[in-house]
């Protein structure tokens, strides 16, 4: 799928780390989105798909794409979308050698969401998934290098080439001009509000509706807890229950987005006036090897974070003392809970500077610097 013009990993982290070097001028192109207001002056934008998805809208989307290789002529293009990969490798082979290099993105493993996540019909999921997977082999042979958005991508996918692969996880860059990372904040009294928050995808399998039970059975000993959900929601048979449950909660559920995109900078104000940050995803084969975009966001600016079991997470979690492992489910025990929530010092150490795009943003220029 395109990603929007202001995507946090094309734009916020790839595209303003390239821009930050003289002499570059970089291109965004990708579904159309409200331009960033702060973007640098070397940046520039291209709406390849506007408004809806229909097939018809991708046709034009995809000429669009061509028109704009043909007459930029780049150096280097960074695919963030598999459906790009077609016309850069037709625009590579014609050419020719090494005067037209590529790097593909690999954000997800898609052949294992497209089989295993049901966003499709059965009998298509099979076909769709050998297909993408086919054309990412195809790219990686010819691509100039990798980047992996996840470390388990590397065992994962049968197309890496380790020695032309650089993983880059999706950790927090700030907006532009931002102070210094807060400190990390102190947890209300239990007479007090308490802001829980929830921000991303809003899916079943990603837990929104795990994370309204669990508000729900903590009100019992925290009668002032209040949960912001904010995201978008891709399904809407999953949004039109969402919407329901949120009214039934009576004004102690916030919904932000839903049905729409919903500005970065509007999520990380959010995160910086909450008190906790839920991640109660569910245990599936396609994300839980994953380490979520949100939760490094949520280390960056000192929110504590609450997380399932997942073996993945738990050690970067305890490493900087930042969150407790719950049970998202029938299991939770809300009393216990609030105990183990008053007894906790979170962040001991800090900020965690680990948590930040920087560290990501080096390896970028190392590998564009390679293939010159």
């Amino acid at each position: 799928m395109l990603k929007p013009l202001d995507d946090t990993r094309m734009y916020g982290k790839f595209g303003r780390t390239l821009a930050g070097r003289p002499g570059h001028v970089v291109h965004i192109a990708g579904r159309r989105a409200a331009a960033p207001t702060d973007a640098p002056a070397n940046l520039r934008f291209h709406a390849l798909l506007h408004g809806s998805r229909l097939s018809w809208q991708r046709l034009a989307a995809q000429w669009r794409y061509w028109r704009l290789l043909r007459r930029l002529r780049p150096h280097v293009v960074l695919v963030h979308a598999p459906e790009l990969l077609p016309l850069t490798l037709l625009w590579k082979l014609l050419g020719g050698g090494r005067q037209r290099q590529f790097l593909y993105d690999v954000r997800e493993n898609y052949a294992l969401n497209i089989r295993t996540q049901h966003v499709y019909p059965a009998w298509l999921r099979g076909l769709l998934a050998r297909l993408v997977r086919g054309l990412e082999s195809r790219a990686a042979g010819q691509a100039a290098g990798l980047i992996l958005a996840e470390r388990s991508y590397a065992e994962e996918l049968p197309f890496v080439l380790p020695a032309r692969t650089v993983v880059l996880e999706n950790k927090f860059q700030p907006p532009a001009g931002a102070a210094a990372p807060p400190r990390p904040r102190g947890l209300p009294a239990p007479d007090e509000p308490l802001r829980l928050l929830y921000s991303g995808t809003l899916s079943e399998l990603n837990g929104v509706f795990d994370a309204l039970d669990f508000t729900a059975r903590l009100r019992q000993h925290w009668p002032r807890v209040h949960l912001t959900l904010i995201g978008f929601c891709q399904r809407p048979e999953q949004l039109s229950l969402l919407r329901a449950a949120v009214a039934a909660a009576r004004g102690s559920v916030t919904l932000i987005g839903g049905d729409t995109l919903v500005p970065h900078a509007r999520i990380v104000a959010e995160i910086e006036r909450s008190h906790l940050g839920l991640l109660p995803y569910r245990s599936h084969e396609s994300t839980w090897r994953c380490v979520p975009t949100k939760l490094f966001e949520y280390l960056a600016n000192g929110l504590p974070v609450l997380i399932p079991a997942n073996a993945y997470w738990q050690p970067i979690v305890a490493r900087h003392g930042a969150g407790l492992v719950v049970a998202f489910d029938a299991t939770f025990d809300p009393a216990a809970f609030v105990g183990q929530l008053r007894a906790s010092c979170f962040y001991p150490g800090g900020i965690p500077s680990d948590a930040f795009w920087q560290s990501e943003a080096v390896k970028l220029w190392q590998l564009l610097d390679s293939i010159r």
